[in-house]
């Protein structure tokens, strides 16, 4: 039983097997002569309630900004870039098939933007994925943006309840796909194109039953790593990645840790002994071993990690790291981490 490193066509290769199964296609954003034309289709004013907050919306928003890259992926998809001033905190390059509707949206920053950046690009309504932004510390407060007449979307997968996950909060119900549907669904309502939300959410769903067919839980264990050598942060046992390791069978040996990417230590890691490691390849190159290569060789050449099973037997599989976060990107890991664990599960 042996899993190699994922291939870098992996995901395309299996985007095109499955393109026939949805009438959009592998997440394309759906086409219309004028690509953010309303349906008109949504009553307005239109009241969302939106972790712990209600925010009202006149009309639909003319001018967004787009604070990860899991909510612009969502918007572009949806064939808003007409609407879109601006985006940030990428950690990977965008997904192929929007890369066209993207070149012709200012990206902000790399990173978390500052407020005066964001209110410099004039928006009128702010998304983000993560909570971390609208809390203490980030780009601004959502009482703050409002005060400027800017309205703000959460996310519902950061959100527990009422509770922002990443923005202080604590996982305490498992992540599903039916958050991130949600947050497809919401998005296309407030911009009045509810038939692409539609759209997108039947091509993601028959995506994830073709990834599925055929697995079986096989008792392989499963560790998910992010970043950083000193201090690994790995997942926790309620967020994305623990998602997909249920989805494929296996199990998340870290799944007793609530956060959804809590640091760890290298001893305990060891002591959990994955069957596999799955690590996020970055393109980012905020901290050492963002990239899968970097983590490789770590785990290869250090004394306290080169016993581990899955270094051993190179049972390593490499992710974007967009595909281990609550996205749609992370049907594309489901896609990717199932042909992997496809063998690995047969063997066992």
């Amino acid at each position: 039983m042996n899993v190699g490193l994922r291939a870098t066509t992996a995901v395309a290769t299996a985007s095109l097997m499955l393109a026939a199964l949805a009438a959009c296609g592998a997440s394309e954003p759906v086409p219309e002569t004028t690509a953010s034309a309303g349906e008109g289709a949504t009553s307005y004013p239109l009241t969302v309630g939106n972790c712990g907050q209600e925010t009202t919306f006149d009309a639909a928003p003319q001018r967004v900004v787009s604070l990860d890259q899991g909510s612009t992926e969502i918007l572009l998809s949806l064939g808003l870039e007409d609407r879109m001033v601006g985006t940030a905190s990428w950690t990977d390059p965008v997904r192929e098939n929007l890369a066209d509707a993207n070149a012709t949206v200012t990206r902000l920053a790399d990173e978390a933007p500052t407020y005066e950046v964001v209110l410099g690009a004039d928006p009128d309504f702010v998304t983000a994925s993560f909570g971390r932004h609208f809390a203490q510390g980030g780009v601004a407060d959502r009482d703050r943006f409002a005060e400027t007449g800017i309205e703000s979307y959460l996310s519902p997968t950061d959100c527990d309840g009422d509770v922002s996950i990443n923005g202080g909060g604590t996982r305490t119900q498992p992540l599903t796909f039916d958050a991130l549907y949600q947050e497809i669904r919401e998005l296309a309502q407030i911009f009045d194109v509810p038939s692409r939300g539609e759209a997108l959410v039947a091509d993601l769903e028959a995506r994830r039953q073709a990834a599925l067919e055929g697995i079986e839980a096989s008792g392989l264990t499963v560790a998910f790593w992010f970043s950083d050598l000193k201090t690994p942060y790995i997942a926790g046992g309620l967020g994305a990645p623990a998602l997909l390791a249920g989805e494929v069978g296996a199990e998340n040996v870290f799944a007793d840790l609530a956060d959804d990417w809590p640091a760890t230590t290298w001893e305990d890691f060891v002591d959990r002994d994955p069957d596999v490691i799955v690590m996020a390849d970055l393109s980012r190159e905020r901290w050492p071993g963002d990239q899968a290569a970097e983590k490789i060789e770590f785990l290869t050449t250090d004394p306290v990690t080169k016993g581990l099973t899955a270094v051993a037997e190179e049972r390593f599989i490499s992710l974007h790291g967009a595909e281990m976060n609550p996205s749609i990107r992370l049907v594309d890991g489901l896609e990717a981490l199932a042909e992997e664990l496809r063998p690995a599960q047969a063997a066992a």
